[in-house]
């Protein structure tokens, strides 16, 4: 059976000589893997650019009952990026975040309000001409709010983060880090109530909030682990 559907790419694995399996999260059917045939062939050339992370596909695609691994029928870009491509700041942006989301998003099922936000987040990313420094804060709690464990305030963050580190080290430590952890509620805070207007003084202080931010996401997603694309970003953060 076919389907119809609109897809986010989240990465993709070479399989055999030609082929790549690509994860895509689809309207439809929620996160699936697909075998894209041929797409590595010198000719046509430019295909494989087609499943570069957060490319916003439509497809048509094989569906089975008992799941597990299909492949494509048919698949065009949806979206033509503007700038993220092209832009190495935006670029590493996406890696980040599609790990971050490849990893996170497992349910084999369709959850259109989350599609929505994903799609409509990557499409505004693409089309930000500056005032983008804070998009991966954002839109990391934006993501926490679909999956179910989204803060309302900043000191649910830190407090959580701040208690589980003090747990680590062990006690007699928990002031030391909690205080620590608190100097950023107030940024949580604006970039919960209001993130065009929420201003991060640095990127120093950026790559900090991104790393407790991480951290509290290790705190209710199990096996999340560490993020390897972490250090390519904060390198380009402290630049912004």
């Amino acid at each position: 059976m076919l389907i119809k559907t609109r897809g986010i790419v989240l990465n993709y694995m070479r399989y055999r000589e030609t082929s790549i399996i690509a994860r895509i999260y689809t309207e439809q059917l929620g996160l699936q893997s697909y075998v894209v045939n041929g797409v590595r062939k010198a000719k046509p050339p430019g295909r494989i650019a087609l499943f570069q992370p957060l490319t916003l596909l439509d497809l048509v695609a094989y569906t089975s009952r008992s799941g597990g691994l299909t492949r494509l029928s048919e698949y065009r870009c949806a979206e033509p990026f503007r700038t993220l491509p092209y832009d190495v700041r935006k670029s590493s942006v996406a890696l980040f975040l599609s790990e971050i989301t490849g990893r996170v998003l497992q349910e084999e099922e369709k959850n259109e309000p989350l599609f929505g936000f994903l799609h409509d987040s990557i499409l505004a990313f693409d089309r930000q001409q500056e005032g983008f420094e804070n998009f991966a804060l954002v839109f990391l709690l934006g993501l926490s709010q679909y999956l179910g464990f989204g803060p309302e305030t900043g000191e649910q963050i830190t407090s959580q983060v701040a208690f589980a580190a003090a747990a680590t080290i062990g006690p007699g430590s928990t002031g030391p880090v909690a205080l620590r952890f608190q100097e950023f509620e107030e940024h949580f805070d604006a970039l919960l109530r209001d993130p065009g207007a929420a201003t991060i003084p640095n990127g120093r202080v950026r790559r900090e909030l991104l790393d407790v931010l991480i951290r509290y996401y290790q705190l209710h997603v199990e096996h999340l682990g560490d993020v390897r694309s972490l250090a390519v970003l904060s390198e380009v953060l402290a630049e912004l």
